[in-house]
């Protein structure tokens, strides 16, 4: 397979979420390009990739090994290494870069703190650059937001020279996952799209709402929060039994079978406060009513 396109892999020291973020014009190129592991380390293979670089080197990340020495084992025993690309982080930010002598230009990457961008078949080697700059320039900002504007950066300066198709981005932190049952914070995908960076941008607002962040706003639900908080559930047709600032388990009844409804489920709280995200998301609901 041969997804030309660009890429990035890439470490957060404060949250120690690992991440990858891809564009291409190739159909579906989440399903070939980003590899990663909580905890471990993330992995980006690209032109004619070669998908067992993904599950290979994380496993040599896993056993101990840095970027620079998993990128050189891959390539050592592949016949074709000339013909791939590949960006490997690990846990600990360290990151490594390929490109082969026969991968189609534009070709090239950068590597950064804790991060590195690659690119083939690219307008120029501006697309890499917007991508670092980018990356370097919101340091400390959420992980998955910091990905997704390095590729609109990228693309901005150019992008892909054949167009655009597909994008992906997928986010790791150890226990991270749905329930807390695995790794998989974030994983989205748009598989065929006239604007798939623009679509992944809306696919990770609609992630925000839905999955709570570190630090994220909560509200203490006091008598004023709660009686508003029960008019637009009662406009949403969630009534709660009983009046909301007396009978606060009702409320908080109609409150959870509103989330459940909305799958807001990872938002539900039983210790008085309420995310403000989901209050705006009860008024702005309410309201269109």
């Amino acid at each position: 397979m041969h997804p030309s396109t660009f890429s990035i892999v890439a470490w957060d020291p404060e949250t120690e979420e690992l991440g990858v973020a891809t564009q291409s014009k190739f159909l579906a190129v989440g399903s070939v390009v980003p590899w990663a592991i909580g905890g471990v380390g993330a992995v980006a293979t690209q032109s004619w990739a070669n998908t067992s670089y993904g599950p290979r080197g994380l496993e040599l990340l896993g056993r101990g090994a840095e970027p620079e020495e998993a990128l050189q084992r891959l390539l050592a025993d592949d016949p074709d290494r000339e013909s791939r690309q590949v960006g490997i982080v690990d846990a600990k930010g360290r990151a490594a870069s390929f490109t082969g002598k026969k991968c189609f230009s534009w070709a090239g990457g950068r590597i950064g703190e804790h991060y590195a961008c690659q690119g083939n078949i690219l307008v120029g080697g501006e697309t890499i650059d917007a991508m670092a700059d980018s990356l370097d320039s919101t340091r400390g900002q959420e992980l998955a937001g910091r990905l997704t504007a390095a590729l609109a950066a990228g693309q901005a300066a150019g992008g892909d020279s054949r167009g655009c198709q597909s994008a992906a981005l997928v986010v790791v932190r150890e226990g991270g996952g749905y329930g807390g049952f695995n790794d998989r914070f974030l994983d989205l995908r748009v598989d065929d799209h006239d604007a798939p960076i623009a679509e992944l941008e809306r696919l990770l607002e609609l992630h925000r709402l839905y999955y709570p962040r570190s630090n994220e706003p909560l509200v203490d639900l006091d008598d004023a929060t709660a009686d508003q908080l029960a008019r637009d559930l009662r406009t949403l047709d969630y009534a709660p039994r009983g009046d909301s600032t007396t009978d606060r388990p009702a409320l908080l009844e109609a409150l959870n079978r509103f989330s459940m409804n909305e799958n807001l489920e990872e938002r539900i709280r039983d210790d008085g406060k309420i995310y403000q995200a989901v209050l705006d998301y009860v008024r702005s609901r309410a309201a269109a009513r």
